[in-house]
């Protein structure tokens, strides 16, 4: 049985591995074409639309999640840059984007 004897921390300097970096998410850069992606897992069947790809600043996207929350008459919120709205019509939702001067595609089935 071969040991393991590389150095992982210690007192006197804290941390000795450096940190492994994560790989970029493709979906985390926003490049200005909404993406209407719909979820389920972990929701208990309930199915929610996931909006990724706008650019703006978090409060811009906060306005946007307002307007289609009002329109659709359901809830939502906004998520380090995804918003959430919990509908599964995502044709509407696309109307609705397309409405306020944006690409949109769907995403997934």
């Amino acid at each position: 049985m071969k040991k393991n004897t590389r150095l992982v921390y210690s007192t006197e300097t804290g941390r000795i591995r450096p940190e492994k970096e994560t790989p970029s998410n493709s979906n985390a850069a926003p490049d200005g074409i909404a993406r209407i992606h719909r979820e389920t897992k972990g929701r208990k069947g309930n199915g929610v639309s996931l909006i990724k790809g706008l650019a703006g600043t978090d409060a811009e996207l906060k306005v946007l999640a307002k307007f289609l929350k009002q329109k659709m008459g359901v809830g939502g919120s906004v998520k380090s840059g995804v918003i959430e709205i919990q509908s599964d019509d995502r044709e509407k939702l696309k109307s609705l984007l397309e409405s306020k001067g944006h690409t949109v595609k769907l995403a997934g089935s």
